[in-house]
């Protein structure tokens, strides 16, 4: 039922329907599962995104994105941040994250990975460097847009 909801808004909220980039329901049941059962690392990590204040954006955890499902996604940013355990040293999982972080580029989004020993054992670093990229990003998006108001008056 709550997905229901979430896909009606979808149908009138054009923003809402952008920052999915064209994901399918069965990607939003999905989601919906992998938030009641976050790891330790992911609720550390959700601890400190969901609060505004630390980070100056918004952070939404397990969103989907086309066919898959980012452990936190910042639309604002464009900026995805997952969260992975040791599976993910296996050469065959590295492949597959290779190719869904190329998928995901193609968004225009960007990427952060952090281990689960990052943010169980150094989550300052981790904070840090999210608030770096954050305000990297945010750079950027004013450069850009002095740049392109620059170009109106010339």
């Amino acid at each position: 039922m709550c997905i229901e909801i979430k896909t009606s808004m979808l149908k009138t909220r054009g923003i809402e329907r952008n920052m999915f980039y064209g994901a399918k329901h069965k990607t939003f049941e999905k989601a919906s599962e992998l938030r009641k059962k976050m790891t330790m690392a992911e609720e550390v990590l959700w601890k400190e995104l969901k609060n505004r204040t630390k980070f100056n954006v918004k952070f939404r955890r397990q969103h989907p994105i086309d066919i898959f499902i980012a452990d936190f996604y910042c639309h604002e940013c464009k900026l995805v941040i997952e969260v992975d355990g040791d599976i993910h040293t296996r050469e065959d999982i590295q492949a597959y994250d290779d190719g869904r972080t190329h998928d995901i580029e193609k968004f225009g989004i960007q990427i952060l990975r952090f281990s689960n020993n990052e943010i169980l054992n150094d989550l300052e670093n981790v904070k840090n460097q999210i608030l770096n990229k954050i305000n990297s990003i945010n750079i950027n998006k004013s450069v850009i847009y002095l740049k392109s108001s620059d170009a109106a008056y010339i």
